[in-house]
């Protein structure tokens, strides 16, 4: 929902995103710059994922997709993957007033089932306490990957074809985006990714076909409200042709 009081200079608060994608790296350099644990990265991440949430906000966005833990995750150290599940924990715990009070929905995309039991538990009591929200659409991409999420996409529309409710040649762009994980919201118009590194890493790849991509070679920790506000002015600068001239 966009805020009339809210008044930044240089930003069209008209011309914003309604939906904003964010690959959150580099908490584990931020870490090992500083001679710490890779885990107090990760703690670090969560403050500036708390500043994000209320930045976008209060600015105005309507959906934002935070991706914080992909199925290759699960690859990492045992401990590290221990740890980041317990921050989770008190994310969804310590955050879900806030949701409530400030009138934002929470989801989850992803393959949930492989997250912990109690992970599980607490996704869901935050999804039930936000559920009526209507302001900004928070999603967190848990256990999640976007080939993954197509190879799901494709066994579901091959079913319903082997069972005679879709014929092969009925099947469109509009009816591959229905069996995704994000088949209720908008694709995402900008994707930001920190940390400097020039690549997807298999996030939302259907989704982000057209979405104009910013990246910073600000480290998620150190990534601040300022730095948010001048990708979104240099995302207003920008001519989004979508493939015309």
């Amino acid at each position: 929902m966009k805020s009339d009081s809210l008044h930044i200079d240089g930003l069209d608060m008209t011309a914003l995103p309604l939906h904003i994608a964010v690959i959150m790296d580099g908490n584990g350099r931020w870490a090992q710059k500083k001679f710490l644990n890779r885990v107090k990265g990760h703690e670090k991440g969560s403050d500036t994922v708390r500043m994000v949430v209320r930045s976008c906000r209060e600015i105005g966005i309507s959906y934002l997709t935070l991706y914080a833990f992909s199925t290759e995750n699960w690859q990492r150290p045992k401990a590290e993957v221990a740890a980041l599940m317990i921050l989770l924990k008190k994310f969804l715990v310590s955050e879900r007033q806030e949701m409530v009070v400030n009138n934002i929905r929470f989801n989850v995309i992803g393959e949930q089932e492989r997250l912990p039991e109690d992970v599980q538990k607490e996704i869901q009591r935050t999804k039930d306490a936000t559920k009526s929200n209507n302001g900004m659409h928070l999603n967190l991409a848990l256990s999640y990957g976007s080939r993954s999420e197509i190879v799901l996409a494709t066994k579901q529309i091959a079913k319903e074809v082997q069972a005679g409710r879709l014929l092969p040649d009925a099947i469109t762009e509009e009816i591959i985006t229905a069996h995704l994980y994000t088949s209720d919201i908008p694709d995402p118009e900008l994707l930001i990714r920190t940390s400097g590194e020039m690549r997807i890493s298999n996030f939302l790849l259907w989704q982000i076909a057209y979405s104009e991509i910013a990246v910073t070679d600000t480290l998620w920790p150190d990534f601040t409200r300022n730095e948010l506000i001048q990708i979104l002015k240099e995302y207003q600068g920008r001519d989004r042709r979508f493939g015309r001239v």
